[in-house]
């Protein structure tokens, strides 16, 4: 049975009370960061029931799994299937205001229109508007497509190499050579490979990139070393995939040590080291398949141990023909109907911005 069977299994059994109390005390707890009583409960949501009423309900809540008690008090707190139900059926999103939207138009509106630039000034935004740590990877370039090559001497051994994707995205890497090899051939090489590699897609350069040099007129010399160096090494040479933590950007982690869950000295620990962790947030952002919506994991939904005490929320944004993830990471305890608002219209922001 799949994750989202089970869910829709679990929200079969909940009686309209249920669903009452529950959303109450999921607004509750992400209010207060305090557990919810059944007194608070009543008084504050005028559900019509008394707060025996609410006890009783949300002792049946615990025994289906979607509350807890912490310790020994008497309130109760929401679990990870709680907010998965709360996301699912109860959440209604909130429209930000004008001065919000602003605020995050005047942020990114700083980035400029290189790709790096505004995700980096986008995730700070985040970061400050939802006051969870803002996050993005850069765009999958697999089937990015080469528009242009540089060659840049470094030293008399080392050349720069610059590779321009469309869409505006810049990568380079360095070739080290067994030669030295002359400004001349370096501009001869230069023209061989754009003429040669321009207009295809990385992973098609990889996969055919020796029988597309073999016969280029190249020259001699340096100029055929240099050119054989990228036959022997090209598929090395033109990954430039990194989803090892070189191409995600984080926004204020202070947001999130500033709030409750982060007061003890190891949750705080393990925050941080979380967000040393850039491959690992880099791949379990980088690899979620969002297909034009808002994706929402929470605390065990994730495929890391080391985020499940977390919810991500992320969505695409799309740089030409090519997509990146942007979104923040939080505690599970999260303003869901205001997250999901913000990164879906941040998303659609940094679409927007990129595409004109």
């Amino acid at each position: 049975m799949s994750g989202l069977d089970k869910r829709e299994l679990v929200g079969a059994e909940l009686t309209d009370r249920e669903r009452q109390v529950l959303d109450a005390v999921v607004r509750t707890y992400v209010d207060t960061a305090e557990p919810a009583g059944s007194r608070t409960i009543s008084r504050s949501f005028g559900l019509g029931i008394s707060a025996a009423t609410v006890r009783n309900t949300m002792s049946d809540l615990e025994e289906k799994g979607y509350l807890f008690h912490p310790h020994t008090s008497a309130g109760r707190v929401p679990t990870d299937i709680a907010y998965r139900f709360f996301v699912d059926r109860l959440m209604e999103p909130i429209l930000l205001t004008e001065v919000e939207r602003s605020s995050l138009e005047r942020e990114l509106g700083v980035g400029g229109s290189a790709v790096e630039r505004l995700v980096r000034h986008a995730t700070r935004a985040l970061s400050l508007l939802s006051n969870e740590l803002g996050v993005a990877v850069a765009p999958r370039l697999d089937d990015a497509v080469l528009e242009k090559l540089e060659l840049i001497q470094v030293s008399s051994n080392k050349v720069l190499l610059v590779a321009t994707i469309r869409g505006g995205v810049v990568r380079t890497v360095y070739v080290d050579l067994p030669v030295e090899v002359p400004e001349k051939a370096l501009v001869t090489v230069t023209l061989a490979l754009n003429e040669r590699l321009a207009g295809l897609s990385l992973q098609e350069i990889r996969r055919t990139l020796p029988q597309r040099l073999r016969d280029s007129r190249g020259g001699q010399g340096a100029a055929a070393e240099l050119l054989n160096i990228f036959v022997q090494s090209g598929a090395e040479l033109f990954d430039l995939r990194d989803l090892d933590g070189t191409d995600i950007h984080l926004g204020h982690a202070s947001v999130l040590a500033a709030q409750p869950e982060f007061e003890s000295g190891d949750r705080l620990k393990s925050l941080i080291e979380l967000t040393e962790r850039r491959d690992l947030l880099a791949q379990s952002v980088g690899n979620r398949e969002h297909r034009g919506r808002v994706v929402i994991t929470i605390g065990g939904e994730n495929d890391s141990s080391e985020l499940a005490d977390f919810t991500l929320v992320t969505s695409e944004y799309r740089a030409g023909d090519l997509t990146g993830v942007i979104g923040v990471i939080g505690p599970t305890r999260m303003p869901y109907e205001k997250v999901v608002t913000i990164v879906d219209y941040t998303s659609t922001l940094v679409t927007r911005m990129l595409q004109s």
